[in-house]
């Protein structure tokens, strides 16, 4: 004789394999999505930084006696390595700063040298504003700031 089996009978059995089931699928899903802080902040600034950059610039120099512009390209790989150069005023035209992290040189076509910043001056004026040799090293950082 055929046994007859309950649609309770079998949701009764099932219900732990079920259970089991939906436990483990939110426990690899969050385990997927789960980032800290410190990763998203990462991939968002790679991402907004890209590999390479390249940037034509006029920077105004404002001060109450005197002021004056200085238009640059800059070059940059990443956030270790960067090249400016000065287009304007005619005065600087040709300055160059290379930026090796942590490393500033500066070539100064007027006595045709190229110059290692040395530490002590890290904390100078940089073109006469209000960034300094070291700012330029030390560019900002959203994870690290």
């Amino acid at each position: 004789m055929p046994q007859i089996i309950s649609t309770s009978n079998i949701r009764m059995k099932n219900l732990p394999l079920v259970f089991i089931c939906i436990l483990s699928f939110f426990q690899f899903a969050g385990k997927a999505n789960a980032q800290d802080a410190k990763t998203i902040l990462e991939k968002a600034d790679k991402h907004l930084r890209g590999n390479t950059s390249y940037t034509e610039m006029t920077m105004k120099v404002i001060r109450p006696d005197w002021s004056r512009e200085i238009s640059m390209k800059s070059w940059s790989k990443g956030r270790d390595l960067a090249l400016i150069l000065i287009t304007a005023p005619v005065r600087d035209k040709g300055t160059t700063f290379l930026l090796r992290r942590p490393e500033v040189w500066n070539w100064i076509p007027s006595v045709e040298r190229v110059i290692k910043i040395p530490p002590s001056m890290m904390m100078q004026s940089w073109m006469g504003s209000d960034f300094t040799n070291d700012d330029l090293v030390k560019e900002s950082s959203t994870v690290e700031d």
